[in-house]
């Protein structure tokens, strides 16, 4: 698909933020995913022209982070974590779950074209875990009958209430915000959205009710440094 003067437009508003334009590549990689539902070689090569660089430079960049999908996506991206403490917790579970019964394994749409699955090797949130996100938007603390009954109502066509973090949009909505051109309403909406961060405090809770401490730094203690091995 062709990429359209508006969306040039947004992209050369995306430039102005920045002193230096080649800055402006991520938050255009996710205006033309959220464009194009993916970032298209037609979208490689408009980010090279307005920024003036190369179709290799840019698609270096679009190739080296995951968030930039190669193919179509589907309407929700849903990523569960396998890293190691999710999955220890259950995510490998989940995820074998959520790919039964949607039919698709890794980075694959299912064929109504609702969902893409993916699984993520960590999504940063090791102290809600099992985590799973749909559209980068968190589903703290999962199980498989959570997680079937999450992609159920994706499926369904309802957008369920995130654990934490903002109201759940479609992919295309989530590449809008992080590029930056959310409108106003929808921004504000997003960042009146309470987040209950217990769990990562719970270590903090637990020492104040102790009377635990850390020990204070040292900042007169020389540390020698360490000696270079002689080559033989």
């Amino acid at each position: 698909m062709a990429i359209t003067d508006a969306t040039r437009e947004k992209a050369r508003e995306i430039i102005a933020r920045y002193p230096q334009s080649r800055s402006a590549l991520l938050p255009m990689l996710h205006l033309v995913q959220a464009e194009e539902g993916y970032v298209t070689l037609e979208g490689v090569a408009m980010c090279a022209e307005e920024l003036g660089l190369t179709k290799a430079e840019v698609g270096a960049v679009a190739t080296f982070y995951t968030m930039y999908k190669r193919r179509p996506t589907g309407q929700h991206i849903v990523s569960v974590c396998t890293n190691t403490l999710c999955g220890l917790l259950g995510g490998d579970e989940i995820y074998a779950a959520v790919s039964k019964e949607l039919g698709v394994g890794h980075d694959q749409t299912t064929e109504d074209g609702t969902i893409t699955l993916e699984h993520a090797e960590c999504l940063a949130a090791c102290d809600y875990g099992p985590v799973v996100t749909v559209n980068y938007e968190f589903f703290d603390k999962q199980n498989v009958s959570s997680a079937l009954d999450l992609v159920g109502k994706l499926r369904a066509g309802e957008r369920p209430t995130p654990t934490r973090g903002g109201e759940l949009g479609t992919f295309r909505e989530a590449e809008l915000e992080l590029a930056g051109l959310l409108d106003e309403e929808t921004r504000l909406r997003k960042v009146a959205a309470v987040d209950s961060i217990e769990p990562t405090l719970r270590g903090l809770t637990l020492a104040r009710e102790r009377g635990e401490s850390a020990p204070e730094a040292d900042y007169n203690t020389v540390i020698p440094p360490v000696p270079a091995k002689e080559s033989k």
